[in-house]
């Protein structure tokens, strides 16, 4: 059997995180990933991860939402939303170990527990973590999986790291219990290539491809599998060697408004350059497009790359 192209591959994934610098088009990267998984006919569930569940949510807004809701429901046919609540996770934690919703329920009405959750080291990440392992668990009644796919748009990159590590840090603290066989089979999502990975969104830049390097070692030391890198935000370069050969002196010489717009296509391609020095991982190149009908057309720019590989 022939290996998968990386697109191909990330389909077949039970659950893949979306991380990268701030402001590298994570949110979109996500988005478009989702409209194509639905074009294949896979049931997909997209997430972010939220402190309050009326926080602004970029992700939704790409399907028409100021927000995802807090349970997963359908938001465009194909495709259902919710957003991660260490709050949600923590209740629907309480509710297995105590078999009662109410006593859960009761239990963080206190609010002595609410700040120790709230304070507390790691307990955020694993009630993000308990809710994400019960939409894992989920089951149709045919016994498939009620989500084939959940695809998580990360927060800022520690934010990452902290729920891929989170597994292997509180196992050495907590090795038997209840917290203990949750956090070991949220692993063997997370930590399964089969069935997990992580893919970084970068865009052809010093400081991010620089962060998407240092994630990349992160990632690997955390044990998360990685499918990677999107570079997103690809110049097109419109001139030809000879051209730029003839330009390149008089511009040097004038330095005219507009030359950076000029030397931005190279640079891209140095940077692209120094993150396969860093890396044999596969990059996968989106390029730069109009925001109108944004999402569409990444969704047809992956599709044709993942052809074209």
């Amino acid at each position: 059997m022939s290996e998968l192209l990386p697109l191909q591959d990330l389909f077949k994934k039970r659950v893949v995180l979306m991380t990268g610098k701030g402001g590298v088009g994570r949110s979109s990267m996500t988005a478009a990933l989702a409209t194509l998984a639905q074009r294949r006919g896979v049931r997909v569930l997209i997430c972010d991860i939220g402190d309050d569940p009326n926080d602004y949510s970029p992700l939704a807004r790409h399907f028409g939402f100021d927000r995802l809701p807090v349970h997963a429901e359908v938001i465009v046919p194909g495709i259902r939303g919710s957003v991660l609540l260490a709050r949600s996770g923590q209740e629907l934690f309480l509710k297995s170990v105590l078999r009662s919703g109410t006593l859960a329920r009761a239990a963080l009405s206190s609010d002595a527990l609410r700040r120790l959750l709230s304070a507390g080291p790691s307990f955020k990440e694993m009630g993000v973590f308990f809710q994400l392992l019960t939409y894992l668990r989920a089951k149709r009644k045919d016994g498939s999986p009620e989500h084939e796919l959940v695809l998580i748009d990360m927060p800022a990159t520690g934010h990452t790291l902290s729920l891929t590590g989170l597994p292997e840090l509180l196992l050495r603290l907590v090795p038997r219990g209840p917290i203990a066989a949750a956090l070991r089979e949220g692993q063997s999502y997370l930590n399964d290539p089969k069935l997990g990975a992580a893919w970084v969104v970068a865009i052809p830049e010093t400081l991010p491809v620089s962060e998407c390097l240092e994630l990349l070692e992160g990632l690997h030391r955390t044990g998360m599998p990685i499918g990677g890198v999107l570079m997103n935000r690809v110049p097109l370069d419109p001139f030809s060697a000879a051209e730029r050969a003839a330009l390149q002196s008089p511009l040097e010489r004038i330095n005219p408004l507009g030359a950076e717009g000029f030397r931005r296509p190279v640079l891209a391609r140095r940077e692209i350059a120094r993150l396969r020095q860093g890396t044999k991982l596969s990059i996968i190149e989106v390029p730069e497009l109009p925001h109108p009908g944004l999402i569409s057309a990444l969704a047809d720019a992956l599709e044709r790359e993942g052809q074209a590989r």
